[in-house]
């Protein structure tokens, strides 16, 4: 009996024909993915409100005051040995807080850049780690006697690496969740001086 004849090898040019079907058909799908990502909106914006029984002047001391973020900022609370300074004045415009903490807060600054006694107070946001970015947030403030609405806003623009990371995740909600728990807690602490 004889052996039959051992399979011969596939010509190389048929195995370089395969390879190069298969990384025309890679690039083609990190070009469309690309294209995807380039195409999303270049702005965000989430917001978030929350109805206090305290006046509006109770609320906003809780915002423009650094130092009392402390008492109600839901990142206080995910890393309570991050590192904070305080620069310029104690509250309102120019007022600067800076922050170094864990994977999850991260590290950053932020600056009072306006601020409306029971009205208004706008922040430069800068976030240095994980990732670079500068956004806008803002906290409004609308008194009716001893009822305040507080609504928390946040916007700015992505970069081309922040909208990829926002196809697979849910922006609005991770930080649109945090804010929630911000005014709640800032909620019981206002509602708690009365």
């Amino acid at each position: 009996m004889t052996d039959p004849a051992p399979a011969s090898p596939k010509p190389p040019s048929k195995i370089l024909s395969i390879l190069k079907k298969v990384l025309i058909g890679f690039v083609a799908i990190l070009a469309i993915f690309a294209l995807v990502v380039a195409l999303q909106p270049p702005d965000f914006a989430i917001a978030r409100t929350a109805a206090m029984a305290a006046p509006s002047a109770a609320a906003f001391a809780q915002v423009n005051d650094f130092h009392k973020w402390e008492a109600w900022s839901p990142w206080a609370k995910i890393d309570p040995a991050m590192k904070t300074t305080y620069d310029g004045p104690a509250s309102g415009t120019g007022a600067i807080y800076t922050w170094a903490g864990n994977d999850q807060v991260g590290e950053g600054r932020m600056t009072i850049l306006e601020s409306r006694p029971g009205e208004l107070v706008k922040i430069k946001l800068e976030f240095l780690k994980p990732f670079a970015a500068t956004n806008q947030a803002d906290f409004a403030f609308k008194g009716d006697g001893s009822q305040t609405s507080v609504t928390w806003s946040m916007s700015g623009r992505k970069n081309f690496i922040q909208k990829a990371f926002c196809l697979f995740m849910d922006m609005d909600k991770m930080v649109g969740g945090d804010f929630e728990k911000g005014l709640a807690q800032m909620k019981a602490v206002v509602e708690a001086k009365k």
